[in-house]
């Protein structure tokens, strides 16, 4: 039975993360074929070949995506999507919707933005333990008036499901600024820290004290 069981658990160890790396690409593939509703149906797969080709929505997907960001980078298309946002701007209901969307889109894609660009521990939800957080930003306004300008803004996935979380504002003193990657920080915690990233850089050598020239902060008393 231990043979048994040991031929099993490697046979899930193979199968689940194809199959959840399958599962998902289809997903996305599925999702993207929607895109071919606006093609006319005489240029539509079924009727060129007699059958549907997986995968073209991608194709027209990336098309779609090039000729828009081609469009926003002139001057008249830069005229034509602003005069687009004024008028979403001013539909009741619409405006919420679209206005929130668009500023989260632009902080997180924007070449210019800054979050979810590193990872740092934390003290949650106690003052006892460390989490991995991914820093979102820096107050400035009226939460910076109130709690003072060194702090800042952080992400905390759950696991496994990291797409949800918390949102603190810590003391920048009181956080400690990670070595690996955003994506590596992801793994780690999706695999509830069984996929422990390596070191990109050696680690500092102790002094001969024996105590580490970069200790982590101390709780606040």
């Amino acid at each position: 039975m231990s043979t048994l069981r040991r031929y099993f658990v490697a046979g899930l160890l193979v199968w689940i993360p194809l199959g959840i790396t399958l599962w998902v690409l289809d997903l996305i593939v599925g999702v993207m074929d929607q895109s071919l509703l606006l093609l006319p149906e005489s240029l539509r797969s079924e009727a060129l070949f007699g059958f549907h080709v997986p995968g073209l929505g991608i194709i027209l997907t990336a098309a779609i995506l090039l000729v828009t960001g081609a469009l926003a980078a002139n001057l008249f298309g830069r005229r034509v999507l602003a005069l687009g946002h004024r008028l979403l701007s001013h539909i009741p209901i619409v405006r919420s919707i679209y206005g929130g969307v668009k500023q989260i889109s632009d902080t997180l894609f924007s070449p210019e933005g800054k979050a979810f660009r590193r990872a740092v521990l934390v003290r949650f939800p106690h003052t006892q333990a460390w989490t991995v957080a991914l820093v979102t930003g820096t107050p400035e306004n009226e939460v910076a008036d109130i709690l003072g300008r060194e702090q800042i803004s952080v992400f905390v996935p759950t696991t496994p499901n990291i797409t949800a979380g918390f949102f603190l504002v810590v003391p920048r003193s009181e956080t400690h600024p990670l070595e690996m990657t955003v994506d590596d920080a992801l793994k780690y915690i999706i695999s509830m820290g069984v996929a422990e990233p390596l070191h990109r850089f050696p680690r500092p050598e102790r002094n001969r004290s024996g105590t580490d020239p970069n200790p982590l902060p101390s709780p606040r008393t």
